[in-house]
């Protein structure tokens, strides 16, 4: 008999507002629009079921901390179905941009379409922590069909494979979006492979990183001071190349104590970023210079 599929934990309902305000134009580039079910139903074959997660709590979010636009990626629990991606777009009053999932049926006029309805990039999570694996056969039929769209690809994978794949991500020919910092271990040193390949590929100037999951890395809890040292040390490497992402309403957490509260995880990166300048770039000039916009 199979597994049953485990119910996680939604978001805090009521987040406490950043300590500061945000930079004027700031973008969340890591969020997930979820259901509602009744309308976009999950994959049968997720590995969890959150809670509704919808376009209308999404806004709700971003008008609390001050978010003027947002990249609403694709989660593995809607399969390859980018539907609540692109209605989140299309209902968004053009605050919204998506991030979609492609596998090997994606097909080049498939993409175009996609492109004409907010899609700018597509995702690639294979993380082992889900089960994930990379297909490098459909990851090479999706480059071949989003050539010429000026799309970024997105990669979310176990920090400890980072030194293994770090010469096959220099390969790729377009913009590479790492996600989470690259789900590096803080409670190693700086010196680990693994932090010491993330540093190498973001000084490459087609690498980006999201100074994102804080909450998913952090050993020592909040205020994730254990996180600093690595959120410091690409932003000296590579400011005009770091952005920032909530990863709202950040699925597959069991653990009630382990919810984030979102107000935390932006006062955080007022710890990432050494100033104001710093700040703005990676809120507002980076994604707009990623999208090309």
């Amino acid at each position: 008999m199979a597994d049953a599929i485990r119910d996680c934990l939604g978001p805090l309902a009521a987040p406490s507002p950043p300590r500061r305000t945000l930079p004027a134009g700031s973008w969340d580039t890591h969020f997930h629009a979820m259901g509602p079910q009744s309308r976009f139903p999950y994959s049968p074959t997720r590995k969890y079921t959150p809670p509704d997660a919808p376009l209308e709590a999404c806004l709700q979010l971003h008008d609390k901390l001050g978010i003027a636009r947002g990249l609403v990626v694709h989660a593995n629990t809607h399969g390859f179905d980018n539907s609540v991606d692109l209605d989140a777009v299309a209902r968004s009053g053009g605050r919204y941009l998506a991030v979609v999932r492609l596998d090997s049926n994606a097909t080049a006029a498939g993409c175009e379409k996609l492109n004409e309805q907010g899609a700018r990039g597509v995702r690639f999570a294979f993380n082992p922590q889900n089960t994930g694996h990379l297909d490098l056969d459909a990851f090479n039929h999706v480059l071949a069909c989003i050539e010429g769209l000026g799309w970024f690809v997105e990669l979310h994978f176990a920090g400890a494979d980072l030194p293994g794949l770090k010469d096959w991500i220099v390969s790729i020919p377009v913009a590479v979006v790492i996600d989470h910092m690259g789900r590096i271990d803080p409670s190693l040193d700086l010196a680990q492979a693994p932090f010491g390949a993330l540093v190498e590929l973001a000084r490459r100037e087609n690498v980006w990183v999201k100074l994102s999951g804080a909450d998913r890395l952090t050993k020592t809890g909040v205020p994730y001071g254990d996180v600093f040292p690595f959120a410091h040390r690409l932003i000296e490497v590579a400011p005009d190349r770091m952005l920032w992402g909530s990863d709202w309403p950040h699925t597959g957490v069991f653990d009630a104590a382990r919810v984030p509260d979102d107000g935390k995880l932006v006062d955080a990166l007022f710890e990432f970023a050494p100033d104001d300048a710093t700040l703005r770039k990676i809120l507002v000039d980076n994604p707009l210079r990623l999208l090309g916009i």
